[in-house]
Order: C-alpha cells, then sequence, then structure tokens
C-alpha cells in the first residue's frame, strides 16, 4: 500500500499545466517556485530575482517573468515598482477570511463528490487512510501525511468534476498551506485531522452528499479554530 500512496503522490505532484516555463531538465518554473513558496522555502516578503532564477533554471528571463505573471494572477506574489516581484505576507486576517472561503468550496466539493462518484472508486483511499495514514500520524513523519491528503483531495476535486470550482480551490489552497504545514504539528490536531477526513470519506463514498458536505466543512472550521487558539505560537 506505501508503495501505491508513494506512487499515487509522485502523479499528483506532476506538473499538469501546458506551455508553462520549463527550463533545463523539463522542470516546471512556475510549479517549483509555487511549492517553494508554500513550503516557505522562499519565506513572505522575499524577493523573487529574474536573473538568479533564469540562471538556475537555463530559461531566459521572459520566461521567468510570464512566471511571476502566473504566480501574481494566483496572488502568490505582488509585482512592486522599484522593487520587483515580492512573495505576499498574508495577515491574520487575511488567512481566517481564506478560511472561510475554503469551507464553502471544499464543503460543496465534498458534495458534487459523493454525488458524481461510485463507492467502489474510493476502496485505494480506504486502504490509504486505514493504512499508511494512521502509521505516518504516529509516527509523526507529517511531511508523508500531507502528501496523502494532498491525493485525497485530489481526488474529491476530481470527482466533484467543477473546473471553475477547481480552478478556485487551487488557487486559496496554494495561499495556506504553510499554514497547514504548522498546524498539522500542532499537539492532537494530525489524529483529528485523520478522523476527520475518514469521516468525510466514508459520507463521500457511501454517496450522503448532504453528510459529506457537513463533515467537510467541520474539517475547515476545526482547522480554523486550532489556527486562532494557537495563532500566537504559529503566525
Amino acid at each position: 500500500m506505501a508503495t501505491r500512496l508513494k506512487k499515487a503522490v509522485q502523479v499528483e505532484q506532476r506538473p499538469k499545466a501546458k506551455g508553462s516555463p520549463r527550463g533545463k531538465r523539463g522542470i516546471d518554473l512556475q510549479k517549483v517556485l509555487r511549492e517553494r513558496i508554500a513550503k516557505q522555502e522562499i519565506a513572505p516578503g522575499s524577493k523573487l530575482r529574474e536573473q538568479e532564477l533564469s540562471t538556475e533554471f537555463g530559461v531566459p528571463r521572459a520566461l521567468v517573468r510570464d512566471a511571476f505573471c502566473a504566480l501574481e494572477q494566483r496572488g502568490l506574489i505582488e509585482r512592486i515598482p522599484n522593487r520587483g516581484a515580492v512573495v505576499v505576507r498574508l495577515d491574520l486576517s487575511q488567512v481566517f477570511e481564506i478560511y472561510d472561503l475554503r469551507e464553502v468550496l471544499e464543503g460543496l466539493c465534498a458534495r458534487l463528490a459523493a454525488q458524481n462518484s461510485s463507492p467502489e472508486s474510493w476502496q485505494d483511499m480506504v486502504d490509504m487512510f486505514e493504512g499508511p495514514m494512521e502509521a505516518y500520524v504516529k509516527q509523526g513523519d507529517y511531511e508523508s501525511f500531507l502528501a496523502g491528503y494532498a491525493v485525497f483531495r485530489r481526488r474529491l476535486i476530481e470527482a466533484a468534476a467543477n473546473p471553475v470550482l477547481a480552478g478556485m480551490l487551487d488557487s486559496i489552497y496554494e495561499k495556506t498551506q504553510a499554514i497547514i504545514r504548522r498546524i498539522i504539528i500542532l499537539p492532537g490536531r494530525a489524529e483529528q485531522g485523520l478522523s476527520e477526513h475518514r469521516a468525510v470519506l466514508a459520507a463521500v463514498r457511501r454517496g450522503d452528499a448532504e453528510e459529506a458536505e457537513r463533515l467537510r466543512r467541520e474539517n475547515m472550521r476545526s482547522g480554523k479554530d486550532y489556527l486562532k487558539r494557537y495563532q500566537s505560537f504559529v503566525l
């Protein structure tokens, strides 16, 4: 099962966008920058330098600027006169506002997924949550847990089959990934998250759209509650 999960994560991480700026070895520049920003390998407030990225990825500066345009449209960077491209820094009120929006959109996604899918299509996710995901929580392997969660979330989005909703979810999710990585290590959060995700999965699998939406929205609210409780430690 662990091998299947690893393969699923690899599929999830493959670049999907056509026409994205690619450099040496076919690296998707925009995707790499999005991941670095999400993981705070590039910290909020940091400046992105065209020439440095052009050299690192082996692409013309024009393609770096194209990537910057895409990142700006997603709200991950802003281009400031006389300063260039700077990674956006969200304040606490903005983070809570995003969580409020995520609650509605993720809930709708779960509802549509329950309506549009068959029970047997979720068996691999059941196996994942009953095996590897539980082990990751016990071992404190939060990196693998978040990778598994990303696979589950992507499956919900695909099952919902609503491209407009998918675009909105991806855009706001990227803005909160850094916060999610901080929340998951808080006392009891990983265990609670595992339980909540299992409940959502069970509702989706049995086709209970109303319950799936309710549980997914509760999942989003509990994440927000954790953030409020520990905000002075994680922000």
